[in-house]
């Protein structure tokens, strides 16, 4: 799976110039409105024709200005899922879903209608009329239309943006699932840090039509010199840890990581399950000694790496818990009252109840490939 992308292009006063590569199965366009995420998706999906540049897709090459090549977007085999579902509203769920393949030659197609309505769980849709489903339930449908026609390239358009917190809830484990059992890549545009968190194996943070940043999404998360574009409320850490055991009389789950062991309320899933587990830096407090008679049941070891810029009354700290970084946010008072410098010996102090299920995904695969290059 790869994404190539190496274009320019003038949009009235806004300059884009974006140049990456990615060949993470998830890879999350991540920036504030007016970034340009939405260009340069219309850019590789064929809407907007670029000034010059180059895009390609598993080798194969959509947009290439120097050369005279530009597939028009019926070619690109590209699927969109927009912000909205745009379902056909006189169609039923099931002709909707198979709209998708009708304009898609039947030996370039790799898609079944049984094996889309099992992966995004729209089996008793399937006779319903868009109407009567959720917003939730509409985007659903919207994704299965997408992969029936085989694409090569899925893109998703802040496809939970106009979406509550619940529905939120319920689409987001199926667009794990499209990440992890989906034969495709997949661009994701947000400006969420808690979805780019969940889904993302590689993230390219944009700003002012420009690439800020690339690589892994947890090495992105955690650079204190980026805050100022992933947004400070929100930012934190990813984890990767596995479920080590449950504790049937507290319901809390132990989740073992090269940082230490974590204990969170009780999930339900299997022992050994990968998990990847957002940890903001809000949530995270600073001991130069280790808690005695605490309620916070998380204490890991490790020393400061890195302090941050001040702004205001705020400082952000970066932690190496056995090699594993963890971001804290405290005061520039606590940082001078307890003497914080880089190497200073720290302990990390973790409530459990913020380590909530909004927090905690399923690992992708092992062995996606998640390089990203500029």
């Amino acid at each position: 799976m790869s994404v190539s992308v190496d274009v320019r292009h003038r949009l009235g006063d806004f300059d884009l110039a974006v140049r990456f590569e990615s060949r993470g199965r998830l890879t999350a366009l991540f920036g504030r409105s007016g970034a340009g995420k939405t260009s340069l998706v219309n850019i590789i999906a064929g809407l907007i024709r670029p000034d010059q540049g180059r895009v390609t897709v598993d080798g194969e090459t959509l947009v290439d200005t120097e050369n005279g090549i530009v597939l028009p977007k019926h070619r690109r085999r590209v699927g969109y899922v927009f912000q909205e579902g745009r379902l056909f509203p006189h169609l039923s769920v099931r002709q909707n879903l198979l709209y998708g393949q009708w304009f898609t030659p039947r030996p370039q197609r790799y898609e079944s209608l049984s094996r889309v309505v099992d992966l995004l769980g729209i089996g008793p849709l399937l006779e319903r009329q868009p109407g009567s489903l959720s917003g939730g339930e509409k985007q659903r449908v919207a994704i299965g239309r997408a992969l029936l026609a085989s694409p090569r390239l899925l893109l998703m358009d802040e496809p939970l943006a106009s979406l509550d917190e619940g529905r939120k809830a319920e689409i987001l484990p199926y667009i794990e699932r499209l990440r992890d059992d989906a034969r495709i890549p997949i661009v994701y545009v947000s400006h969420s840090v808690t979805e780019v968190s969940r889904l993302a194996t590689t993230m390219v943070l944009l700003s002012d039509g420009k690439v800020a940043a690339t690589g892994d999404t947890a090495e992105v998360m955690t650079r204190l010199d980026l805050f100022p574009l992933t947004g400070r409320y929100e930012a934190g850490a990813l984890l990767e840890t596995r479920i080590a055991a449950h504790d049937t009389v507290y319901d809390l789950t132990t989740l073992h990581s090269p940082a230490g062991d974590l204990r969170v309320p009780r999930i339900d899933l299997p022992v050994g399950t990968a998990l990847r587990v957002h940890v903001r830096a809000r949530d995270v407090l600073i001991a130069l000694k280790r808690p005695e008679e605490l309620s916070a049941l998380n204490v890991l070891a490790g020393r400061i790496a890195e302090i941050g810029p001040e702004r205001g009354p705020i400082v952000d700290v970066r932690l190496d818990l056995n090699g594993i970084a963890l971001l804290a946010r405290v005061t520039r008072l606590t940082v001078d009252r307890l003497g914080l410098a880089a190497a200073t010996p720290i302990y990390a102090v973790i409530k459990s109840i913020a380590l909530d299920r909004r927090g905690l995904s399923q690992m992708p695969p092992s062995g996606v490939d998640a390089n990203v290059s500029l």
